[in-house]
């Protein structure tokens, strides 16, 4: 019978997180040696090795990513414990928010904002970058929860709603289109466009909703950032598909003007977890918070 410790566990989970010895060390305020030594007297007692090593880094094997969802509730739980004996009202821990470029600049803020003042919970992450690398980062156990725009269809993440947006078309605010009441899509046809990255939700609400109704359209540039997209399309150097939420400050400013065109520009935002991921009371709580926030702010 195996005698694993929760610094055993610790060590482990970390280990994946970062890829290295030397930086899980670090993380863990442990010297390199101490780390090791955790690791390897873990994976005598259960006989299996957890880590393929490839080049100083070690990549987790088949028997790793067996313990890792174990692994990560037994620690949730283990600092659950502190909570049977302090203030039972009180949620404790870091949790670890991901979300995608548009949700993660307009609207996480907020949900984060308004879950501190009802919780009074105050430790929490947001790590913001597109929905692919999200999405990963959920599979990894990287990250507890994620905000994102584009639905994903990965096995291992449980998908739900718990908002929406509207997506709008940009133009240069002297363009000539951008002067109409009404713009077809035949007046969007061989014109350029601004695009995100492979991965974003944007780019794909675009490659979904807009570009199968032109017959030839040109990408001008592939950029990594919402607000690069903007400066873009003001500077006249195509149009681009975005949220009304990201875009509205510059609509404002008269930087650019939104085309009125006839389709359907609404689409959803999801909330993901990892189908094997220990629920704790705060993930929960939080979980809750954002499903009912729409209603909140309606």
């Amino acid at each position: 019978m195996s005698n694993i410790s929760i610094k055993q566990l610790k060590v482990f989970v970390t280990i994946t997180q970062h890829s290295t010895l030397t930086s899980a060390s670090e993380a863990l305020f442990l010297s390199k040696a101490a780390v090791s030594m955790a690791l390897g007297e873990m994976e005598k007692q259960l006989g299996h090795s957890l880590f393929d090593r490839v080049n100083n880094r070690l990549v987790i094997n088949q028997e790793g990513q067996k313990l890792l969802p174990l692994a990560d509730e037994i620690l949730h739980r283990a600092a659950g414990i502190d909570e049977l004996f302090g203030d039972e009202q009180a949620l404790s821990g870091l949790l670890k928010v991901g979300a995608s470029d548009t949700i993660g600049n307009q609207v996480a803020p907020y949900i984060l904002s308004g879950f501190r003042q009802q919780t009074q919970h105050q430790d929490q992450s947001l790590f913001i970058s597109n929905s692919a690398l999200i999405c990963q980062k959920l599979v990894d156990y990287e990250l507890d929860i994620a905000l994102i725009e584009g639905k994903t269809q990965h096995h291992e993440l449980i998908s739900s709603q718990f908002s929406d947006d509207e997506m709008c078309i940009v133009a240069q605010a002297n363009h000539p289109l951008a002067q109409l009441d009404q713009v077809s899509l035949h007046d969007l046809e061989s014109s350029y466009w601004l695009l995100r990255e492979s991965g974003s939700g944007t780019r794909e609400f675009f490659l979904r909703t807009v570009a199968p109704r032109l017959e030839h359209w040109y990408e001008s540039f592939e950029l990594n950032t919402t607000e690069a997209i903007i400066n873009s399309v003001s500077a006249g150097l195509g149009f681009a598909c975005l949220s009304q939420l990201a875009v509205q400050p510059a609509i404002q400013d008269g930087r650019v003007k939104v085309l009125n065109v006839p389709l359907d520009m609404k689409r959803r935002f999801w909330l993901l977890v990892h189908k094997d991921k220990y629920q704790s009371p705060l993930l929960k709580s939080f979980m809750e918070y954002c499903q009912h926030w729409q209603q909140q702010i309606d």
